[in-house]
C-alpha cells in the first residue's frame, strides 16, 4: 500500500517533502486497518473448522463490500482537504491525495493480497499460541463487561440523546478557551529587530542607533551565532533614512539552554533602555505567504473621508497600546511630515494687480528645483536648475525677499501676497481595496497567538469605528483568518460528504446520521488532548480534526 502511495506520488509529480509524509506516516496506521479485518475475519471461519483455503475464500467474501465501503468512506474525507483553495490547498493537496491513494490501494491488498498470505503463511495444524492462552482471559472479560454494559445503558437509552447534547456543549466550552492560531511557532534559530526613528532623523545618528543595538545583541545573547545589521534598507519605502534592522541567528536548538521565544522575551524587554527610536523583536512565522514579513498582527482600517482616518487613528492607537494582548503596535500611516501651506489673499492681489498664476510661476521658479535645460562645459553637460540659494530658502521668513512683478512693472514682495503655515503630513497616503486606509501592526505578549491579536483589534474596532469604516486583515493576519475559514468549511463539507457516502451504502437517513452523531465524542478527546498539552486550534489540528471525521465513520 505504501509503494502504491509512492507511485501515485510520482504520477502527480509530486515530490517528498513535510507534508507528503506525513500522509505517509498517517497512511501506514490507516492501511493496516484493513488487513487486520481480513486477517481477523479468515481466522474467525479457521477457529471454526475450516482449512485455510475455504477460510480465506469464505473470510474474504464475506466482508469484502464493509472493507470497500469503509475505504471509500475514508477517501472521501480527503476530496474537501484536496480542493480548498488559497495556500491552504496549495499545502494540503498532497496530503490529501497520497492518503486517499494510500487507502483505496489498502483496500484492493487487502481483498486480494492478504488472503494469499494469510494461506501461504498460515500453518497447516491450527492451534493457538502460548501468547494467545495468556492474554485470551482478559479479552475474555473485556467482551464481556462491554456486553454488560451496553446491556444495561440500553435500559436507559433516553440518556443518550442528554450525552449528545452534553457533548455540544463541552466542546463549546473547551474550544472558547483554546487559543487559535496559523500554525505552532517553530523554533527556527533566528530573530530580527525592526527599528523605526522619528522622521527627520539623519543617516548617522540612524546608523548609530544600530550600532547600540547590535551591541547589546552582542552582550546580551550568548546564543547567537551572527548579528547583522541594515540601516536604512532601500526596500523600505519613503522614510527609509529613519528605518533599519537587525537580524540574528542562534545556535542549534540543542546547543542552547534556552529557547527562541524565550530570548526573544528577554530582548524586548531590554530594548526600553534604548529611547533613541522604537524597537521591537519577532520571530518569523511558521507559515507565511508574504515574503516580506512583518509583524503577526496586521489590521487594516479604510475610509474614503481621510480625516475620519486621521481623527480615529491617535485613539486606536492609544487603546491598543492599552491592551494586555498587544505590544509594539504601530500603524504605517504617520502625520510626521513638516509641510509648509501657503495661501494666496487673492483680493489683495486682484488689487495689487498680480495673477494667481504669477504668484505660483514666482514659487516654482524659487524653490522647486526644477530643470530648466542644459549646457555643456568642457565636453560635459550640466543641468541648469531654477532654485535660489540654499541660504536664501531656510526660512519661511526669507518669503520676503522673493518679490514679483504685477501688471503695471512694480515689483511686489510675495509675503504682502500670501500667509503660510506650518503643518505636518503624511509622508504617504495608503490605499486598501480602493479606499484610503491605515494598516495598525502589533506583537504578541508573551503566551498570546494570532487569534488572540484579532479577537483584540476587533474589539477596538467595534468600539471606536463607525459604520461608515471597513476594515480588513494583511500578512500573517490575513493568511491566519483565511485558513480558518477554508478549514472551517472543509470539516462541515467532510461531515457531509461522509454522511452522504454512509447513506448510499446503508440505503437510509437514520444510519449515517446516528454515526455522524458520534463524531461529538471524538472532538472532545481531542479538544482534551490540546487542551492537556498546550495545543492550539491551527491548520494541523484541523486537519486532523477532518481526519477524525473519517476515522469515526470507518
Amino acid at each position: 500500500s505504501l509503494i502504491g502511495a509512492f507511485f501515485i506520488m510520482y504520477l502527480s509529480g509530486f515530490t517528498i517533502n513535510v507534508l507528503s509524509l506525513l500522509g505517509i506516516v498517517l497512511a501506514t496506521g490507516l492501511v493496516v486497518d484493513d488487513g487486520i479485518v481480513v486477517t481477523e475475519n479468515i481466522f474467525k471461519k479457521m477457529e471454526q473448522g475450516m482449512n485455510k483455503w475455504q477460510a480465506a475464500k469464505e473470510g474474504s467474501k464475506e466482508i469484502y463490500f464493509a472493507v470497500i465501503a469503509t475505504s471509500i468512506t475514508l477517501a472521501v474525507i480527503f476530496l474537501p482537504i484536496i480542493f480548498l483553495q488559497g495556500f491552504v490547498g496549495r499545502l494540503f493537496r498532497e496530503f490529501g491525495i497520497v492518503v486517499a491513494g494510500a487507502v483505496l490501494i489498502s483496500a484492493f491488498v487487502s481483498l486480494t493480497l492478504t488472503p494469499v498470505l494469510n494461506v501461504k503463511l498460515t500453518r497447516k495444524v491450527h492451534k493457538h499460541s502460548w501468547f494467545y492462552n495468556k492474554t485470551e482471559p482478559f479479552f475474555r472479560w473485556l467482551e464481556n463487561s462491554y456486553h454488560a454494559t451496553l446491556k444495561g445503558f440500553m435500559r436507559a437509552r433516553w440518556l443518550a440523546f442528554a450525552i449528545v447534547i452534553a457533548c455540544f456543549g463541552i466542546i463549546y466550552f473547551i474550544g472558547k478557551d483554546l487559543q487559535s492560531e496559523l500554525a505552532p511557532m517553530e523554533d527556527r534559530s533566528q530573530y530580527r529587530l525592526m527599528v523605526t526613528a522619528p522622521e527627520g532623523t539623519s543617516f548617522d545618528y540612524m546608523d548609530q542607533y544600530i550600532d547600540s543595538l547590535a551591541q547589546l545583541m552582542i552582550d546580551s545573547v550568548p546564543e547567537r551565532k551572527t548579528v547583522l545589521t541594515v540601516t536604512a534598507p532601500g526596500f523600505a519605502g519613503s522614510g527609509a533614512v529613519n528605518t533599519g534592522f537587525v537580524r540574528v541567528t542562534l545556535t542549534d536548538p540543542h546547543e542552547r539552554s534556552r529557547s527562541q521565544d524565550q530570548i526573544v522575551n528577554m530582548v524586548n524587554r531590554n530594548l526600553s533602555r534604548f529611547p533613541q527610536g522604537r524597537a521591537f523583536a519577532s520571530q518569523d512565522q511558521t507559515i507565511s505567504v508574504s515574503r516580506r514579513g512583518g509583524q503577526p498582527i496586521q489590521f487594516v482600517i479604510q475610509n474614503n473621508n481621510f480625516e475620519k482616518i486621521r481623527t480615529v487613528l491617535p485613539q486606536f492607537l492609544e487603546e491598543a497600546n492599552k491592551s494586555p494582548i498587544l505590544m509594539g503596535i504601530d500603524a504605517d500611516l504617520k502625520f510626521n511630515k513638516p509641510e509648509l501651506r501657503i495661501n494666496i489673499d487673492r483680493m489683495k492681489a486682484s488689487q495689487l494687480g498680480v495673477s494667481v498664476d504669477d504668484i505660483s510661476s514666482t514659487l516654482q521658479l524659487a524653490l522647486s528645483n526644477r530643470r530648466l535645460g542644459y549646457f555643456i562645459r568642457e565636453g560635459k553637460q550640466y543641468q541648469v536648475l531654477g532654485q535660489v540659494a540654499r541660504s536664501d530658502r531656510d526660512d519661511p521668513t526669507d518669503l520676503k525677499n522673493i518679490y514679483v512683478r504685477n501688471n503695471r512693472g512694480e515689483t511686489i514682495s510675495l509675503d504682502n501676497l500670501v500667509t503660510f503655515s506650518e503643518e505636518t503630513t503624511p509622508p504617504t497616503i495608503y490605499h486598501f481595496n480602493r479606499y484610503k486606509s491605515a494598516t495598525i501592526s502589533g506583537n504578541l505578549a508573551p503566551g498570546k497567538t494570532i487569534g488572540d491579536g484579532i479577537q483584540e483589534m476587533q474589539r477596538i474596532a467595534d468600539k471606536l469605528l463607525d459604520d461608515t469604516f471597513a476594515t480588513s486583515l494583511a500578512g500573517s493576519s490575513r493568511d491566519f483568518a483565511e485558513s480558518s475559514g477554508g478549514t472551517s468549511f472543509a470539516f462541515l463539507l467532510a461531515l457531509g460528504l461522509i454522511f452522504l457516502v454512509l447513506a448510499a451504502q446503508f440505503e437510509s437517513f437514520i444510519d449515517p446520521l446516528i454515526i455522524t452523531l458520534t463524531v461529538p465524542f471524538a472532538v472532545i478527546g481531542a479538544m482534551l488532548a490540546l487542551l492537556a498539552f498546550d495545543g492550539s486550534l491551527n491548520i494541523y489540528s484541523n486537519i486532523g480534526l477532518i481526519t477524525l471525521v473519517g476515522l469515526i465513520a470507518k
